[in-house]
């Protein structure tokens, strides 16, 4: 759903150079200070269990100063000063002390404050809390050019003329009798929503007196103290050496256990949020985002943004904007469905499928089969109608420009949170080198042109070596599931036979459907498993690549595992819609397996019908695995834990556990960010795009899905997973190019869907070349009278292989043995010149529908480039607020220094230091 603005909204402003000499520092409203907090990490406290009762008891009875509550609430350190802005834990028993003790020395030289607390689960576990002090935060904030605000925005109204202002009027009249924007969160119930919308300028100590600072304690939040914590930890050593440096090699060492930002307390509370306020920011966001109550609500993106940073927020943007960009594409979806549903009973086809009791067709298999009358097929024949009608085609041309527009003004709606984030001008720092491209070439050294300094080089022939090496094992990958394709044909080959002689005959008579859905369970199993086994061969083949940066490695990791699930979950689909029944040969001469097994046909309604069968059970079962794997193992391991904790303490009364302690004990998020999240909903858009034309309900289910995913991903995100650190990103990544990729995709697959798989283009050709209405020009039902008969080739009898020759001699229809049995093919009647030849419209029918694919595809690909090129990437208002903005701005700078100037001449003048040969 797409999100609204709420919270803090900063905009763009350009980084000032210009250096002023010391200047007084002004604080308005400043509150009292407090004094630095003594670091006493040589005092291990064991910490102590209090009870909730207790706690709330003293509370009540009143006389708590500020730094007695917080002690209580286990964000600060036990002086109830100092604020936690990083957690390090680790084991006693592990044997790095030696590299603990030189990192944890190098950390107060850097002057962060720490402390030290014993778990009160497991006495082994050591906390570490640090704490940046002031001048700590605004040297390195100045050193990461970190953004902060300095001035409340000027909005400029356009003029508006006469004529508009009265049709607002009358807008507004109408608007009253209307519900007030019932899906945006309610500022005046949640105060704490309301907007801080500043210019922000990247932070300086010399240009303090810029900044709106109110409490230098509150001036940087929680998740830019935490981000400017780890950025000084990345850089700290904790061995001599030129790589001996950095949190995240003790992290893979082994010297510490987790390393994580607290949350901002609990996110329950007896209170209501209507009446007593949010307690903090995470209780805030669960009230607002994460509870199911507010499912219908946008959401609160600049909250998200300014507690768990600009990468997470971006991609609740993206799926919030993806889900709303749903509701036009379900909508559209489910009016195709609905018309099939309102002219079936006017379709001249199911009519004459349902009316064949004459028609005798052929077995669908060898010897066990038997022989059906076409009739039978009625229902298949009544459900196929409903996705493959009149309709299908625009809702594919219509597929096709939605994925286009979805992402072109994705671009605008990206450059807008850009803007409102302050990313338009942020740029990346320059990557640190991964430790183990480091530890494998650092042998060998060249320059970096961007630092000058030397850093390990890895040789062309080494990198196009293991290229390749990982290239083949991609090839490989992908032949083991062409394998698992393979054997999934065998199995719907042989049970095919299996279930035609079943003694149920709730299955005997529906072998067909009963082979494809047991074939598809199956299928999403095996997909199951070697989604596990991927994820290992990818890991594997991207450390063999031995990538330069982390982003390089996150990039070529995400590559392999959207390539290897992609075709691991499209395989079989891709099989039902363009292989089956496509090679089988005609009855006579059957194409077989190995000279064994003989290919499976379609069903005498068509192929339609089992790729919408694959595509409805894959998806759904995906999906609603999927959510219950992302929400039911942290349930599930963090309830395990409480049960733990417990048994080992009594359930007699509630323990009251440290902040620190109740986030370690959460789950750490996933260790590849939110690649996880991005995938699954990447391979739904794929199965929303690539096969919408034979199954026109797929985006109604991919909404309803969405809906319930941004509840559970914000649900885990705010109460089971640990806080995950707040790190900045200008976009989706390496993501945006594979949606386009699979935009490019859906237009070919759906061409040659409409084509070849469904009958949209036999049908066409009966009606203007072979029905009643041939040479007429019109192509409605009346033209489709004979269309089924048409379409149906004539074999004998005797004409079968021994092999395939049916047990049955068809004597139950007309008390004769049968002569002739029909099939679904375009030739020649065996008594013709050549038996069983291609006729003439089947020669029509493959070049109508080669001519189809090529002219869909090139109209679609010249709707898809001119959508793109009429639309700017950037919107024309947001142009001219960030140029109008650039102006004000320079402005306000003059003004501010002017005024700066002005004062400390007449501070001069007060004390008497001013001099008469001054400019004015």
């Amino acid at each position: 759903m797409e999100a609204s603005s709420f919270g803090i909204t900063n905009g763009k402003t350009k980084v000032f150079h210009p250096v002023a000499k010391d200047v007084n520092i002004l604080f308005d409203e400043l509150e009292a200070v407090s004094s630095p907090c003594k670091d006493d990490d040589s005092l291990l406290h064991p910490g102590n269990l209090t009870s909730t009762s207790d706690d709330a008891s003293r509370l009540e009875a009143g006389g708590e100063t500020v730094p007695e509550r917080n002690k209580l609430n286990g964000l600060y350190f036990r002086d109830g000063k100092c604020r936690i802005d990083y957690i390090l834990v680790y084991r006693k028993s592990n044997p790095q002390i030696e590299k603990r003790e030189v990192f944890e020395r190098n950390i107060r030289a850097e002057g962060l404050q720490m402390e030290k607390e014993s778990s009160l689960i497991n006495s082994d576990i050591i906390f570490v809390k640090l704490h940046a002090p002031w001048e700590v935060l605004g040297r390195y904030a100045e050193q990461m050019n970190v953004r902060m605000p300095f001035r409340r925005k000027i909005y400029y109204l356009p003029r508006r003329y006469k004529f508009m202002s009265r049709i607002d009027k009358q807008i507004s009249r109408f608007r009253r009798w209307l519900p007030k924007k019932p899906m945006r969160l309610d500022k005046e119930t949640l105060p704490d929503l309301e907007e801080n919308d500043c210019y922000t300028a990247p932070f300086s100590q010399q240009r303090i007196h810029h900044f709106i600072i109110h409490n230098k304690e509150t001036f940087f939040n929680n998740a830019t103290r935490s981000r400017i914590v780890h950025h000084i930890l990345q850089r700290i050593k904790y061995e001599e050496g030129k790589n001996k440096i950095g949190l995240n090699r003790l992290l893979t060492n082994g010297s510490y256990e987790a390393a994580f930002p607290l949350h901002e307390g609990s996110y329950r509370s007896k209170n209501s949020i209507r009446t007593h306020g949010a307690e903090n920011h995470r209780h805030l966001l669960y009230e607002c985002w994460a509870s199911w109550g507010v499912w219908y609500k946008y959401q609160p993106l600049d909250l998200v943004r300014r507690y768990f940073g600009e990468k997470i927020g971006l991609y609740f943007a993206w799926l919030g904007w993806y889900t709303g960009m749903l509701f036009p594409a379900a909508f559209i979806g489910l009016f195709v469905f609905l018309y099939g549903v309102t002219t079936l009973d006017h379709c001249q086809v199911s009519k004459e499928v349902c009316q064949a009791t004459d028609i005798i067709m052929c077995p669908v298999c060898d010897k066990y089969c038997p022989f059906m009358r076409l009739s039978d097929s009625c229902v298949y024949a009544k459900v196929t109608h409903l996705f493959d009608n009149g309709a299908t085609v625009f809702f594919a041309v219509f597929m096709a420009v939605w994925a286009t527009v979805f992402l072109e003004f994705w671009k605008r709606r990206r450059a807008v949170i850009a803007y409102d984030w302050d990313l338009i001008d942020w740029e990346e720092e320059e990557e640190e080198i991964r430790p183990q491209f480091e530890a494998k070439y650092s042998k060998k050294e060249r320059m970096n042109p961007i630092s000058g300094k030397p850093e390990p080089y890895q040789a062309f022939t080494d990198k196009c070596s293991r290229l390749i090496v990982s290239a083949s094992g991609i090839f490989f990958m992908i032949c083991v599931v062409i394998a698992a394709v393979f054997g999934i044909v065998i199995y719907r080959v042989v049970t095919v036979s299996t279930f035609a002689a079943f003694k149920w005959a709730l299955i005997r008579n529906n072998s067909q459907v009963a082979t494809t859905g047991t074939a598809v369970c199956i299928n999403f199993c095996i997909i199951m498993l070697l989604n596990v086994l991927y994820e290992k061969v990818a890991l594997l083949l991207t450390n063999l690549e031995q990538p330069r940066t982390e982003s390089e490695w996150e990039n070529s990791f995400t590559l392999k595992m959207f390539l290897f699930q992609f075709v691991n979950l499209n395989s079989s689909t891709f099989y039902i819609a363009f292989f089956l029944g496509r090679f089988t040969g005609h009855p006579g001469a059957y194409l077989r397996l190995i000279n064994r097994w003989r290919l499976e046909e379609c069903h005498p309604s068509g192929c339609l019908i089992d790729l919408c069968m694959q595509m409805g059970i894959i998806m759904v079962l995906k999906q609603t695995w999927n959510n219950f794997m992302e929400l039911g193992y942290p349930l599930i391991q963090n309830w395990w834990t409480r049960r733990k904790v417990r048994q080992e303490h009594g359930p007699e009364r509630k323990i009251s556990f440290p902040q620190w302690e109740k986030d370690y004990n959460l789950q750490p998020m996933n260790a590849y960010g939110l690649f996880d999240e991005y995938l699954e909903m990447i391979l739904q858009f794929g199965f929303t795009t690539i096969f919408v034309a034979a199954f026109p309900l797929a985006p109604l289910l991919a909404l309803l899905n969405n809906i319930i995913e941004i509840r559970l991903d914000a649900y885990k995100f705010v109460t089971q997973w640990r806080r995950p650190l707040a790190s900045r990103a200008k976009d989706i990544g390496i993501w945006y190019g594979i949606l386009e990729g699979i935009g490019i995709l859906s237009v070919i697959t759906n061409a040659f869907v409409i084509a070849i798989t469904s009958d949209f283009i036999p049908r066409l050709v009966y009606a203007y070349k072979y029905g009643p209405c041939a040479g007429q020009g019109e192509a409605g039902q009346k033209c489709m009278v004979g269309y089924v008969n048409a379409s149906l080739s004539v074999f004998r009898i005797s004409d079968f292989e021994n092999r395939s020759e049916p047990e049955s001699d068809g004597s139950e229809f007309s008390g004769t043995p049968l002569k002739y049995c029909r099939y679904r093919d375009y030739r020649d009647p065996p008594h013709s010149l050549v038996p069983y030849g291609y006729t003439l419209q089947f020669w029509h029918v493959l070049a109508a529908r080669l001519a189809f694919i090529i002219v869909f595809e090139h109209l679609v690909f010249c709707i898809k480039h001119l959508i793109s090129y009429l639309i700017p990437d950037l919107p024309k208002d947001l142009r001219d607020r960030m140029r109008r903005e650039k102006y004000l701005i320079q402005e306000m700078m003059y003004e501010a220094e002017l005024e700066r100037l002005q004062k400390e001449r007449k501070e001069r003048k007060k004390n008497g230091k001013a001099h008469h040969n001054e400019w004015p």
